[in-house]
């Protein structure tokens, strides 16, 4: 208890166990607005763009916010925002879900062949499609029980896809805005992106810097300790015993 006393208060609030359950009433927000405004008739004149373009966007908000975790925690040194973690990206598969869910049945009339008619037709379409299917093995392993039977090791790097599925929901919100003549949403979103990943790739460079110095010293060592005619101080203990 008293250890919990002397951190900060950021953390203290993060540790509180009421965070959690208003993290994800607040993630569910959207779903519920957009609830409201279907049930009462009230999703503008376009109905089915206004429900495809809402989810969309909210799978890539909470994308880019489960990319953010990682940074803010190192950044800030607030290790319990990690906790938050799978419970983003699980909103952003529930969310990008009901985009394709939406996208198929308002816009394709769940016809298989329609569809894969408008896959063919549209880039922006395909990257979509292509970001869901990487998402789905990750929700699938998002488990403890699933981390315990992949490994850790195997567990990190089949969730490392989140780099790609960013990038690639970054090109299909931007060709969808293309078709519309509009990049400026899309160029915040990828400058967003590339800041996120941008700063994993300088502290990989940085952490690749500080073990092959380590691993320089070490060999160093190594060396001297196998060449005593470069050690001064094992000589002159030769000389002393010689004499």
């Amino acid at each position: 208890m008293q250890a919990t006393l002397s951190l900060p208060l950021p953390r203290r609030v993060l540790r509180s166990r009421a965070v959690k359950p208003l993290l994800f009433v607040l993630c569910l927000l959207p779903f519920a607005n957009l609830f409201w405004h279907g049930w009462t008739n009230d999703l503008g004149p376009n109905p089915e763009q206004t429900v495809i373009w809402t989810t969309g966007l909210w799978a890539l908000r909470l994308l880019l916010l489960t990319l953010a975790v990682t940074p803010l925690r190192k950044l800030t040194g607030w290790a319990e925002l990690a906790r938050f973690r799978r419970m983003f990206g699980l909103f952003v598969f529930f969310y990008a879900l009901l985009h394709f869910t939406a996208w198929l049945g308002l816009v394709n009339g769940f016809s298989v062949d329609t569809a894969l008619r408008d896959v063919v037709k549209h880039p922006f379409v395909l990257a979509g499609m292509t970001a869901l299917l990487l998402m789905t093995p990750l929700a699938l392993t998002s488990t403890h029980g699933m981390i315990r039977r992949l490994g850790a090791r195997r567990w990190q790097a089949l969730h490392r896809l989140i780099y790609l599925i960013g990038v690639v929901a970054v090109l299909h919100f931007w060709w969808g805005k293309l078709a519309k003549n509009n990049t400026a949403s899309p160029t915040v979103y990828a400058l967003i992106l590339a800041a996120l990943l941008g700063l994993r790739l300088w502290w990989a460079w940085r952490a690749a810097q500080a073990r092959r110095a380590q691993l320089h010293g070490t060999r160093a060592i190594d060396d001297q300790s196998k060449n005593p005619a470069d050690n001064p101080a094992g000589n002159q203990g030769k000389s002393r015993s010689l004499a």
